[in-house]
């Protein structure tokens, strides 16, 4: 169990440090056609700082996948919540100073993820059948013709619904990398849950970096926190058998609400502020 908490923090640190380096890109980078532009990805490809950020992901990803298999869905997602912590330490690099508030989310942050340590308990996912695989696939689509209206709609709403479908887009990530039985290559090649993550990975990227480029940062990050912590965090717990240690359900309700909560209080460090002036937060 302590290996899986060791690769789900391993995974939040290195999506934090990722997402400094993304951010900074995605601002960099020509907005293009309104609404929800699929060439986005490719111009930010072309940013050195995104390329590295992309490896981070991945290797964050492989710590995720690992910890998924051996610790509840609502611990790990919780624990990448926590990204924006790392997020908002590596901000100081770019010149941003955290005020006590953002200091004390923080460790409230790393408070919540000890409680949920010490209420998880090891295991493995229910087997799911290829119904269960199937009603992913829908859920990717109906989230695809979400997103894009999204990128449509009315700038007050545009903002916080990329955010929420980027975050359920992760969360299906999530949730498909848990149901993954093996890694073996032949295993993956005939695994629909494998293409559900590339897809829905693909998918929560491209909406997201639409959410940063054309609105409220805090916004965008705040609903894509809930999107990628509640939704999974529930089919864990609804479908697939997770579970706490006997007798430590309301440690482990109390470790997530307060990792989550303080999670959102950092969600403006989604994209950390690129302007060279120090800014400082009391």
């Amino acid at each position: 169990m302590w290996w899986g908490l060791l690769c789900a923090l391993g995974a939040a640190c290195a999506y934090g440090v990722a997402s400094v380096m993304q951010s900074v890109a995605a601002r960099a980078t020509d907005t293009g056609a309104a609404g929800v532009d699929p060439k986005l990805l490719v111009r930010v490809l072309g940013q050195g700082k995104f390329v590295l950020g992309l490896a981070l992901d991945v290797l964050g990803f492989v710590a995720q996948i690992a910890a998924l298999h051996v610790l509840p869905l609502f611990v790990v997602q919780a624990a990448l919540a926590a990204s924006l912590a790392v997020t908002a330490v590596c901000a100081r690099f770019l010149g941003v100073r955290l005020g006590r508030r953002e200091w004390a989310a923080v460790g409230v942050v790393c408070a919540g993820l000890a409680l949920l340590g010490a209420a998880a308990e090891s295991e493995g996912s229910d087997p799911v059948g290829l119904g269960f695989r199937l009603g992913l696939i829908g859920a990717v689509a109906v989230l695809a013709v979400a997103g894009i209206a999204a990128g449509k709609a009315s700038r007050r709403i545009r903002t916080p619904a990329l955010g929420l479908v980027a975050g359920l887009c992760f969360g299906v990530v999530a949730i498909a990398g848990r149901i993954i039985p093996s890694l073996a290559p032949l295993d993956l090649l005939t695994d629909p849950a494998t293409y559900t993550v590339a897809v829905a990975g693909g998918m929560a990227m491209l909406f997201y970096a639409t959410a940063l480029q054309r609105g409220s940062v805090t916004t965008a990050t705040a609903m894509m926190v809930l999107g990628e912590t509640v939704f999974p965090s529930l089919i864990g717990v609804l479908v697939l058998g997770d579970r706490t240690r006997p007798g430590f359900a309301l440690v482990a309700l109390a470790g997530f609400v307060l990792a989550v909560v303080a999670a959102l209080a950092l969600a403006r460090f989604g994209e950390p502020a690129t302007d060279p002036k120090p800014t400082v937060f009391p």
